[in-house]
């Protein structure tokens, strides 16, 4: 059974573009085959909400050998997205720490359906635990009104040394 909805996807105005993928980069250092959103829509600190969403291309890396002839967006790759968007709203609000959140685990993650090229991949977050040494939101993933992933993801500071921000080496 998946769980109750952080937010109804259908009431989020995917035209109203918070942030766009330059905007994005300006806060999440990854590039290229690894830049897994298109844009922010919802960034409300108030509420500890973000919202998103990876519009998946047909000419992305993974298309050709994932599934062949029938390709699905790897659920790896679904978690990246997420974890990006979790690390988009920690270092909007200053709960970065270190030089980077780094993708720090997941707990609970369930695929519930398939995702597609063509798609618009919605994810949802809400902070469940916002400390400097650790972050955990829940976030869910749609297509459509379809939720098709559901999971905690844990981000955690890292500066360049790759030390978790405030341990002892």
């Amino acid at each position: 059974m998946p769980p109750p909805l952080i937010l109804d996807p259908t009431s989020l105005d995917l035209a109203r573009v918070v942030a766009d993928q330059e905007a994005i980069r300006h806060v999440n250092p990854q590039r290229h085959e690894m830049e897994h959103l298109t844009a922010i829509i919802l960034f409300d600190p108030e509420k500890e909400l973000v919202a998103g969403y990876k519009d998946v291309r047909e000419d992305e890396f993974w298309v050709r050998g994932h599934m062949p002839h029938y390709p699905l967006l790897p659920g790896v790759l679904i978690c990246e997205a997420a974890a990006q968007l979790v690390s988009y709203y920690t270092v909007r609000t200053g709960f970065l720490t270190g030089d980077f959140v780094g993708f720090g685990g997941m707990e609970k993650v369930r695929f519930r359906g398939m995702v597609k090229p063509g798609d618009r991949l919605v994810l949802i977050g809400k902070a469940l635990k916002l400390h400097r040494r650790q972050i955990v939101f829940t976030v869910q993933g749609f297509v459509g009104d379809s939720m098709v992933f559901h999971g905690d993801i844990i981000g955690v500071n890292l500066t360049r040394g790759g030390t978790p921000e405030g341990e002892e080496t």
